[in-house]
């Protein structure tokens, strides 16, 4: 798929505008791959090239956000998009805090862990048909190759996220209650990684906006 033009998008903006439908945010198609749960994938040089023209047409006609859709973890290009768009970015995260919810159950009941991992590895690439993801189940371990030290390891691995993210649904209709339980017997620790993990997303953001005071 080609991304998405500056003079396409002009075009979708006037037919928004002639039938009076009032818009928050437009998410632009951009190069690279924005997969579930991962860093930006490609060019960075060329998204910020075309981060450049679509923040100039959102400044020149206002009245919407820009939207970067599956935008959650995209830590390598978030100086850019908060320099270009300013305090006018939707940047879109849903999803990950489920991630830190599993990263609470791999550090309190490795064995439960082992369970969702490998039944999360039985689902991807059934799950996976719906989302943008690359991640490639064989590099996976199952949960009988590791030790419970290197569980919390997966949460930094790039394959791992996405299988782990994108089979929610399923790990979630088999093992929901139990996972809720281990939630509220430790929401002290899901509350400190979910503050750790918006952080680190809304940094970049919040640095700009103190300097353009």
């Amino acid at each position: 798929d080609s991304p998405q033009t500056p003079p396409e998008l002009l075009v979708i903006l006037a037919a928004i505008a002639d039938e009076g439908i009032p818009i928050q945010t437009i998410a632009p198609k951009f190069s690279g791959r924005f997969n579930k749960g991962v860093d930006y994938v490609g060019d960075i040089a060329e998204f910020d090239r075309e981060l450049e023209k679509h923040a100039a047409v959102m400044h020149a006609i206002g009245g919407y956000k820009l939207s970067i859709h599956t935008g959650s973890d995209k830590f390598s290009i978030y100086p850019s998009i908060a320099e270009q768009a300013r305090n006018l970015v939707h940047v879109k995260t849903a999803g990950t805090s489920y991630l830190e919810a599993l990263r609470v159950v791999a550090a309190v009941d490795p064995a439960f862990f082992r369970e969702i991992l490998d039944f999360s590895r039985s689902r991807y690439e059934t799950d996976r048909a719906t989302y943008h993801v690359s991640g490639v189940l064989a590099k996976v371990p199952t949960a009988a190759a590791l030790k419970d030290e290197k569980l919390l390891g997966l949460f930094e691995q790039f394959d791992a996220r996405q299988v782990l993210h994108v089979t929610f649904g399923s790990v979630l209709d088999e093992y929901g209650a139990r996972l809720r339980e281990v939630l509220k017997a430790n929401a002290d620790l899901y509350d400190q990684y979910l503050q750790t993990h918006f952080k680190r997303h809304l940094a970049p953001f919040l640095s700009t906006e103190e300097h353009d005071e």
